[in-house]
Parts: structure tokens; sequence; C-alpha cells
């Protein structure tokens, strides 16, 4: 074999490896997708990319809804009070970037302060917040209303951990009223005054139940008396044994009062 032949076959290898190589690096493969979902429906479920859809439609290998279908879906939903009929609208109307901030969910507590913890992601907060929800239960046995799916942020909702509320109650008597008292005159007896601006600090569930039983959960409402306990032998339909917040902070006030509730109030 001479040079030259010799020379032409080492080209003709460089070449066809290098046409060999420019194609490997070509190839692209499909990326897998991959979901969570929710399982608790018979005929629907929530996937994490908030799409819903028939159990029958979901892709096997993936557990994904088709992206076809509904996303972001609140159907059914009360966007006022953030509750839905539907366990999974409810999921995947939580999990539209506009009514649930991820560095506020990932903040928010499982269980009591003692031994809590957070939430991984925000499927994981919309799917057990729709799931388990104490302000949308009466009697912890019952449903105050068919929409309760419910994924609003709990009552603390800045995610503020308990000993920094606390330390905002620096110097302040916070005492229980009686049965249709007014702070006012709860602090009055005590030769103290209400603080106002401390009333919001109180209204707060995980700090009620600090000081109050809160036997039948912790419920939003409406009420120039909150925050406040509903007394035991309250009507049923008040919620006997239940600790109220109000959602309406232009309400919270130091002379009102109802004959059911006992306030809690902040005296210095």
């Amino acid at each position: 074999m001479t040079k030259y032949h010799l020379s032409l076959q080492l080209l003709i290898l460089f070449q066809f490896s290098s046409t060999i190589s420019a194609i490997r690096k070509d190839i692209g493969f499909e990326q897998i997708r991959s979901c969570r979902n929710t399982v608790q429906g018979r005929y629907l479920l929530s996937d994490d990319n908030g799409y819903v859809c028939d159990a029958l439609s979901v892709d096997p290998p993936s557990r994904c809804c088709p992206v076809n279908g509904l996303r972001f879906s609140c159907q059914g939903c009360n966007l006022v009070s953030q509750c839905c009929n539907s366990y999974e609208f409810c999921v995947s109307c939580c999990l539209h970037p506009s009514r649930t901030q991820e560095a506020q969910v990932l903040k928010v507590k499982i269980a009591k302060p003692s031994t809590a913890v957070s939430y991984t992601s925000v499927f994981d907060f919309c799917a057990g917040r729709c799931r388990h929800n104490s302000e949308s239960v009466v009697h912890e046995n019952a449903y105050r209303s068919d929409f309760h799916h419910c994924f609003s942020l709990p009552s603390n909702s800045s995610g503020a951990n308990y000993t920094q509320l606390e330390a905002r109650l620096g110097g302040i008597n916070v005492v229980i009223g009686k049965q249709g008292e007014s702070c006012d005159s709860v602090c009055k007896s005590n030769g103290q005054s209400c603080v106002l601006n401390k009333l919001l600090v109180l209204n707060q569930c995980d700090v009620m139940q600090k000081y109050m039983s809160c036997k039948g959960a912790c419920l939003a409402s409406i009420g120039t008396d909150q925050p406040a306990e509903v007394v035991e032998d309250a009507p049923r339909h008040l919620n006997p044994g239940a600790c109220l917040y109000t959602r309406t902070q232009s309400l919270l006030s130091c002379d009102g009062s109802l004959w059911h509730t006992r306030r809690l109030c902040p005296c210095a």
C-alpha cells in the first residue's frame, strides 16, 4: 500500500467519524413528563400543572392530564371566600400563580407550632388545604355549606411564626372577657385601657388557641366582637365553642360586643 492510498484512507476515516460525531451531537431526547395528581375523586383529578381531567384521560406513564384540558379552572368556586364545591377544581384554582404565592405557602405550618412542619410545594399546600380546612367545618363533623373545599391561607396568613406574633404583645395584658362584655369594659375593670391596634395581633387562630379552647374550630366571621369565642350555651347555628376571627380588619373594635361571645382583649 502506497503512502498515497494510506493518506486517502485516513482522510476518509476522519471525515466519516466527524460526520458521525456531528450526527450524535444533534440527537435530542424527548423530555419525559411526570406529574403528581390528586387521587381523591372517583371521576376527576387535578395534576400539579393545574389541569383538571377525567380519570380515564390521564396519561398512565406520566400520570398527567392532557395539556389541552382545563387549567387553573375555578369552576364551581367562590373566589371571594376561596371555597369550591369540588375538590379537584379547588386544587386547580388554588394552583394559579396569581392566587397562591409559593414564597408565602412554603412558610405555612402544618399542625401545632411545637410539632409543625412546612409544605414542600404549592401542590402539597393546595392538595392538603382543599381536603382539610377547619374553617369550612362546624361541630367537627359537618360542613358549613356545599362549598367546603377551601384553599384560603390560614388566618395567620403572613406565615410569621408564633414567637414573632407573641413578641408583638410585649407589655400587653391579654384578658378573656365575660359573656357579652366589650373590650373597653374588660380592660376598664382591670384598671387598664383597650389597645385597639393590638386587636390585629390577637385576630389570629394560633394566638387565640393559646388563650381559648376553640373547641369548635377557628372560623372566619364578620363582627365587631371579634376576636372572640362563642359561649357553650349559644344556639347551635352560632357554632358553640368555636373561636371567631374577622377578615375585615376595619371592623376591629374595642367597644364591640355580642351576647353569645366572650372577647379576647389587649389591655394596657
